[in-house]
């Protein structure tokens, strides 16, 4: 699918959409859960019905009722021989450590991109959990025979936090006691208290020592009981809209927490450090255009907001720099590379040194064919980069957004962007 975004003043209000990254790790949590977990707000992105289909395969109950979903579980038990994660990099690092507390065997495949992402981590692991596992030179398919054995271990944390996601959840779930996960170089420390903290809304409690070691409690469940649990507005979409407001008109986003653990809050520093006009409230945040000038960032730990970044740096003026680099290799595309060869297209000049990108903004930004590589968030930093360009961008590959945001364009829409199909 192709989209045309004509240069637009945006103005109104939008609720945010479910955060995938909360999403996931609540349908986690209520597999492994034993007994009925009642969701509200639930996503509906490709990576949530991909784990949806997980959760089906590993032996969960699911029902509709209306926009709620009702997840009904007694354990990790599988149906199938074979679970598929589609092209969820979170899904696949967390549902296999999870998969591997069965004692059947399995088989973990994903698809697109997923499948040339390094998973040698697993190789590196499981045979020290007790876990069979075999693949293909550290990709994927996967096949693995638990049962998981917690013991304690020593997890390289420098590629992606997600693979001790999976881990501390299955750790969890296993009644774990008396060991230690040892990590070194961890990345994406956010991401790791949003794994906590819905653990502990599930009764599962994990405490860490300066994320270096963490240890496991007693978990307190009660199989009768029915729990409740609303999913948190997306930062990481919402990240787009934030911008756009910025760019080009006078917005209002509804829906998210501000107190929330999610890493790409941290978009807030960077609009305020672009001089944007913005008011924060506890449920709304308000976004004005504004006059921009060049920031310095460091998205280590928050590497799903290049796109973003680079869409608000293109429209300010002097030399924005931006760190963290190295993180954005292994997304579903080379991100770095990606932007570069994207944004160029629309006249903004990106530089690559080691870990740090420039971005020169202020230019006018011309309309352009650009292309998605079939990643959701560069497609959404192109239709965001395109509402104050001097002509039309067209997105060939746009309906990528629908992995993490398929209400984007509607979205944009709705706040008065004129959105075409081509």
């Amino acid at each position: 699918m192709n989209k045309e975004i004509h240069p637009s003043e945006i103005k109104g209000s939008v609720v945010a959409a479910a955060s995938k990254s909360s999403m996931q790790r609540v349908l986690a949590a209520a597999l492994l859960r034993k007994g009925t977990t009642i969701i509200h707000n639930p996503g509906n992105s490709n990576d949530d019905q991909s784990a949806l289909d997980t959760i089906q395969k590993l032996g969960a109950e699911i029902h509709w009722k209306g926009d709620v979903l009702e997840v009904k579980s007694n354990g990790v038990a599988p149906i199938s021989n074979e679970i598929n994660c589609g092209e969820s990099g979170l899904g696949i690092r967390m549902f296999t450590p999870i998969a591997s507390l069965s004692s059947k065997q399995l088989t973990v495949t994903g698809t697109g991109s997923l499948v040339t992402r390094p998973m040698h981590f697993f190789d590196e692991i499981f045979p020290k959990l007790g876990i069979d596992i075999s693949s293909k030179q550290g990709k994927l398919p996967l096949v693995i025979k638990g049962p998981l054995v917690p013991a304690n271990i020593e997890v390289d944390g420098s590629l992606s936090s997600q693979f001790l996601t999976g881990l501390l959840m299955a750790y969890a779930a296993s009644e774990a006691k008396d060991v230690v996960i040892n990590v070194y170089d961890l990345k994406s420390r956010p991401y790791i208290d949003l794994t906590i903290k819905v653990l502990a809304d599930f009764g599962w409690f994990v405490r860490h020592d300066n994320y270096a070691k963490f240890y496991f409690e007693n978990h307190q469940n009660s199989v009768a009981e029915v729990r409740d649990y609303s999913v948190e507005g997306d930062w990481s979409g919402a990240a787009f809209l934030l911008v756009a407001g910025a760019i080009a008109g006078n917005i209002e986003v509804k829906g998210l927490d501000i107190h929330s653990t999610q890493a790409d809050k941290a978009i807030l520093d960077a609009i305020k450090s672009a001089g944007a006009e913005m008011e924060i409230g506890e449920k709304i945040i308000n976004v004005n255009k504004s006059l921009l000038k060049a920031f310095e960032f460091d998205a280590t730990e928050c590497p799903d907001l290049f796109p973003p970044l680079v869409a608000l740096a293109s429209y300010c003026s002097g030399e924005t720099k931006i760190t963290g680099v190295n993180r954005l290799e292994h997304k579903e595309s080379n991100r770095a590379l990606t932007l570069q060869e994207e944004f160029g297209k629309m006249g903004v000049s990106i530089k690559l040194e080691g870990d740090v990108m420039l971005v020169n903004g202020g230019d006018k930004i011309t309309g352009a064919e650009v292309y998605s590589h079939h990643d959701h968030r560069i497609a959404m930093a192109c239709a965001v980069a395109a509402l104050k360009a001097e002509g039309v961008v067209k997105i060939s590959g746009a309906d990528a957004i629908n992995k993490s945001y398929p209400t984007f364009y509607q979205h944009l829409i709705q706040l008065g962007v004129t959105v075409n199909n081509c």
